[in-house]
């Protein structure tokens, strides 16, 4: 019977090894995952190096990280390293740095506007004759961390998960410990002053507000993200330790921020319930019961005076609310050419301390238009835009109550907007803690033997 169609048969693209990998792509593939490991171990050195090594500790270490003087160096943190390092090894797989580099922003194109504003406000720090590591650190160590980690697999994130969950919890027992006894493992600095009569503990994060931020977003990721601790009889009394640790950490912001999610949580959680949600009867005992040993032990906390010292800051900030107020006040100082392009930074400086804001800004956009001014300020905030959409794409659904919290701290604190790597550390805490299941992974597929069908007549 004479008829078109197609065989039934499969055939092979030219050449035999089209089908079955050969010697040479199977020693490419070893290398590839060979690299993809090395760079794993790197970055889990920069995650420890992230949550473990702060600025104050550095300089407790005699490294001029903030301080003046010392080696250019030392004026980028060991994170950034050991993160460049990771993404560099990562651009030495089987395609070559050039298709790597190609692939990687074709499947992140808005990362290149991203990189774009870096560039332009690169320019403007050499033009001004200003400090140019403060970006690298701030603004370039974050999307540096998102290629990398996004080459991984899930099996090669796990021991990044591992990392964050120890590092954190490493850091809540240290901020219990500083709270309660009053001792601080590493002294409180600013820039190059020891900050004394401040009770709030900072643990190796370096700040109280930092620690707070970072703690916040660890909760977050517990509450809204069940697959990081499936066990129920561990994530919840996990989540109460890390919440009850805010208070030690004295983070008005991110305490608030969580506490409105979680009951927004509830509240949505009993609206199913009326519709007509049905919940296993033992999760309603545990729930109950947790509630009440919950409310016992925050009486008794109460009763006993354990967090009196964080109450008092919502009715006595210490100058706070004003300071905020002064950062206001701020920009009323300078003329429309100094708002477009940038004061000078000694005038900056200057103003500061007439204010009050020795130790800074206490808004993110108001110091970056403070530093860059409107224009790049502008630019900046769209290339963070195209950055966070990127993330939000590879991210789980939770991870809006993540950005809320990280807007939140970028508009009542100084934040990002000096160099730390603070946002570094909340880029860690969704690439790692809320990847979105079956996202699938930007790094080349391992080769396979490919199939195709041709006409042929019969």
């Amino acid at each position: 019977m004479n008829v078109r169609g197609f065989a039934s048969q499969p055939v092979g693209l030219p050449g035999a090894a089209s089908r079955v990998p050969s010697g040479a792509q199977t020693r490419a593939m070893a290398f590839d995952t060979f690299v993809e490991w090395l760079a794993t171990g790197f970055l889990l050195l920069a995650i420890v190096a992230m949550f473990m090594l702060s600025a104050g500790m550095l300089t407790n270490f005699k490294i001029h990280y903030l301080t003046a003087g010392g080696n250019f160096y030392e004026k980028l943190h060991p994170a950034t390293y050991l993160t460049f390092l990771a993404f560099f090894l990562l651009l030495m797989r089987s395609r070559g740095p050039i298709g790597e580099i190609d692939r990687m922003f074709s499947e992140a194109k808005l990362l290149l506007f991203y990189m774009a504003c870096w560039l332009f406000l690169l320019v403007q720090m050499f033009v001004l004759e200003r400090p140019f590591t403060v970006i690298f650190d701030t603004f370039l160590l974050p999307v540096v961390l998102c290629l990398a980690i996004w080459q991984l697999s899930p099996s090669q994130r796990r021991p990044l998960v591992w990392a964050v969950h120890v590092t954190i919890l490493i850091n809540i027992l240290v901020g219990y410990y500083e709270y309660f006894s009053g001792h601080r493992l590493i002294p409180l600095t600013m820039g190059d002053i020891v900050v004394l009569g401040e009770w709030r503990a900072s643990a190796f994060l370096g700040h109280p507000l930092t620690a707070s931020g970072v703690v916040g977003g660890y909760v977050l990721a517990l509450l809204l993200r069940p697959a990081l601790c499936p066990q129920i009889l561990i994530r919840v009394p996990l989540i109460a330790f890390s919440l009850a640790s805010l208070m030690a950490f004295g983070g008005r912001t991110a305490l608030v921020t969580v506490l409105i999610v979680m009951g927004l949580l509830l509240a949505f959680e009993m609206l199913r319930m009326l519709q007509g949600k049905r919940i296993p009867l033992s999760a309603a005992i545990l729930a109950i019961c947790f509630l009440f040993v919950a409310g016992a032990v925050g009486f008794a906390a109460l009763d006993l005076g354990i967090f009196d010292k964080m109450l008092l800051r919502f009715s006595s900030d210490k100058g706070s609310t004003l300071a905020r107020y002064a950062t206001f006040h701020l920009l009323s100082y300078f003329d429309w050419r100094e708002l477009l392009l940038g004061p000078n930074p000694v005038r900056v400086t200057s103003l500061q301390s007439q204010l009050g804001l020795g130790y800074g800004i206490e808004n993110f956009w108001i110091s970056c238009i403070a530093q860059f001014g409107i224009i790049h300020t502008a630019a900046l905030t769209i290339g963070l835009a195209c950055l966070f959409t990127e993330i939000i794409r590879r991210a789980n659904r939770s991870v809006w109550a993540m950005l809320l919290l990280m807007l939140t701290i970028a508009a009542s604190s100084v934040s990002f907007s000096s160099k730390n790597i603070q946002l570094a550390q909340f880029i860690v805490l969704i690439t790692v803690l809320l990847p979105r299941e079956g996202y699938r992974r930007t790094s080349p597929p391992p080769a396979v033997a490919q199939r195709r069908y041709r006409p042929v007549p019969a």
